[in-house]
């Protein structure tokens, strides 16, 4: 395989010939580029073939499901990335127009080994990028995308025979029907859909509808020029909107999903914004009256609830804070058999017996729907109102360089745990512990915590703050975070502040 060239640039007579790929688009659990600035179609090509090379260095058997999200230009990027997995002598089974849920689905519908979907996820048009991975329902984390960055970009990738090329019909059905098994609603459910014009705009109503749901349409038609938003329900754009929709409807809630329909926000009744995480423990008390005694993993980001609820305690929860990530929360989940993960931007990972294990947010729709017919006394704005009360800082953003913003991180990590250590009190309480797996997410002996980490996909860090007893509390942790960020000069300016 010829080495991607440096000097190819669009608009060029290279550009149409040679491999075109922007290093910085292998991120650390997915792939993603500007296009065509970052990548050209002979460079998804060069990364067809790098994938189909390292399935064959690691043995495995080389048959993958392809699918392709809605926008205009992920048909003819699909048919560049499996135009080099043929190379490299694959069997493509080409499942048409997808979610990327129903692309993981159909490894196990097809009984394949890997997995390709063609998506930018929630980012805007202008992007592309591949969701892939062998170890259903795992996907590449930064290990794989590290060995297949550096077979793609190395020139490493090898042609052999025995690639083929099939178009399977009847997956988008066959999700479906896995979805809704034999449920149906017993009690009225009036549901705002929210898909943003997305792909989720050709599985959603129909969804709803299979189960009982009577829905009220919000932006349905399939338009890949996104006329409205940018489907993504953790932007508050698309959350006022779907609020609106609540108000003007009488709906007894909203649910919206991203561009790729692996993510599910909500807004109750009242048309309150339910941030997913505080979804999540509401699934998560809901669940565990089922399944007693279950595991759930939080990402670093989400709410201390999911450990200091009464009712998940009552319940005999476990929970387990791990690195924010849908590829670092699958492994996870799967690791340590955990009955679901829930991660703040609104992927939910529901495994056996309830799903798959892998983010979907058509599932996660599903059992909110059930959830509402096991409670046919209470309102979404009761659920939410009946957990406890926690303040919270939105997802801020301090600008931090790539090239630094690891070596930042480390530094502050080791000036947070010695804080830890030296038995030092933090926004007036004693450390609990400091949680090092992503960041550090220092937890207070009341449950409040504050965290920084970095950013996987932006040149940021995160930083993000609860209190469990009050907003002044939740100020006084971030001012406290704050000043030991501001020992690193290189930190910039926050995105928004609280």
């Amino acid at each position: 395989m010829t080495k991607p060239a440096a000097d190819v640039t669009p608009n060029t007579w290279s550009f149409l010939r040679d491999p075109m790929i922007k290093p910085t688009g292998f991120r650390e659990y997915d792939a993603r580029w500007k296009y065509p600035e970052e990548i050209n179609l002979p460079g998804m090509t060069a990364l067809g073939l790098g994938l189909g090379t390292q399935m064959h260095r690691r043995g495995i058997a080389p048959v993958i499901a392809v699918g392709n999200d809605y926008r205009d230009y992920s048909l003819a990027i699909k048919n560049a990335l499996i135009l080099g997995l043929m190379q490299a002598g694959i069997q493509v089974k080409d499942i048409g127009p997808a979610l990327s849920p129903m692309a993981y689905f159909a490894q196990f519908h097809l009984d394949a080994p890997a997995v390709a979907m063609v998506t930018a996820s929630h980012n805007p048009n202008g992007w592309t990028g591949v969701k892939m991975g062998f170890e259903r329902p795992l996907t590449h984390g930064p290990d794989e995308m590290g060995e297949l960055k550096d077979i793609v970009l190395n020139g490493e990738g090898e042609t052999r025979d025995g690639g083929s090329y099939e178009f399977v019909d009847g997956v988008k059905e066959a999700y479906l029907d896995d979805l809704v098994g034999d449920f149906k609603m017993t009690r009225p459910l009036k549901v705002v859909c929210a898909t943003g014009n997305g792909t989720a705009s050709a599985f959603a109503p129909e969804l709803f509808k299979r189960i009982g749901v009577e829905i009220v349409p919000s932006h349905n038609a399939l338009d890949y020029t996104f006329p409205n938003y940018n489907p993504n329900p953790e932007a508050m754009e698309m959350l006022h909107d779907m609020a609106a929709s609540v108000k003007a409807s009488g709906a007894d809630l909203a649910l919206g999903f991203d561009g790729d329909g692996d993510r599910c926000g909500v807004v109750d009744d009242e048309g309150e914004e339910i941030f997913a995480d505080k979804v999540g423990v509401i699934m998560a008390r809901d669940l565990s009256k089922l399944y007693p005694n279950s595991t759930f993993v939080a990402d670093v980001k989400s709410t201390g609830l999911f450990a200091a609820d009464p009712e998940l305690q009552k319940n005999g929860v476990t929970a387990d804070y791990w690195k924010t990530g849908h590829s670092h929360m699958k492994r996870r989940v799967k690791e340590i058999g955990a009955l679901a993960g829930f991660e703040k931007s609104g992927h939910y990972f529901l495994a056996e017996p309830v799903g798959r294990g892998y983010d979907c947010g058509m599932r996660v729709a599903v059992e909110i729907c059930k959830l509402m017919d096991r409670n046919p006394d209470q309102s979404m704005s009761d659920l939410r109102r009946a957990l406890p009360t926690t303040w919270s800082t939105p997802t801020m953003s301090p600008h931090c360089a790539d090239e630094e913003k690891y070596d930042v991180l480390a530094r502050l990590v080791d000036k947070l745990v010695a804080k830890h250590d030296a038995g030092e009190n933090f926004a007036g309480q004693p450390i609990k512990e400091v949680v090092t797996v992503n960041g550090a997410r220092v937890i207070l002996e009341n449950g409040s915590w504050g965290l920084v980490r970095a950013s996987s996909n932006t040149p940021n860090l995160v930083v993000v703050c609860e209190s469990a007893t009050s907003e002044d509390e939740m100020r006084t942790i971030f001012a406290e975070l704050d000043a030991v960020i501001r020992t690193e000069p290189s930190v910039g300016e926050y995105d928004q502040k609280i």
